[in-house]
């Protein structure tokens, strides 16, 4: 008896054990994570790639009355309103200094977009999933509840910003 391996044709699910309309795990298949990185206060940090929706230079901000401190208001991008949460607040850093300009990291969440203000945006890094560490104990708490783990890299500590824990505040208003 023979059996021919065919491949799925378009529409077909390849991996019949996995939901209907789920989406392969990237990351499973290659074993890499790739990471948007920036900095808040000389701190490495990384979003997950696939979230990023946008990256923006200096925008205006319109502040919101009434809105919680970690908002800074709210902004257009190409007409839609976008939140603006100022990071350095979120994660109990001090305010950057007068005139320094910010960068925006636009993602979405619940059909809602977001734009994390932060220092500086850097490179996108492709890191080995392996070297994932949970957070360290000595991660200040603010940090450990905003984080998913951290890389080590050659020269730094790289922290992986957790989205959702960074909104949850919203859900709460």
């Amino acid at each position: 008896m023979s059996t021919t391996h065919t491949s799925p044709t378009i529409g077909e699910n390849p991996h019949p054990e996995a939901k209907p309309g789920a989406k392969p795990d990237p990351v499973a298949a290659s074993g890499e994570q790739v990471f948007v990185t920036l900095s808040l206060a000389d701190q490495l940090c990384g979003i997950p790639v696939l979230m990023v929706r946008d990256v923006l230079s200096a925008h205006t901000i319109t502040r919101i009355p009434l809105a919680p401190a970690e908002i800074a208001g709210s902004l257009n991008l190409r007409g839609r309103i976008v939140t603006a949460i100022d990071l350095r607040r979120r994660l109990s850093l001090p305010p950057a200094g007068n005139g320094a300009k910010q960068m925006a990291v636009v993602t979405e969440q619940g059909g809602e977009l977001y734009a994390f203000l932060v220092d500086q945006v850097a490179e996108v890094l492709s890191l080995r999933a392996e070297d994932f560490e949970r957070n360290p104990p000595t991660l200040p708490a603010v940090w450990a509840h905003h984080s998913r783990g951290i890389y080590r890299l050659a020269d730094r500590l790289m922290v992986v910003l957790d989205i959702a824990r960074l909104l949850a505040f919203t859900q709460a208003a």
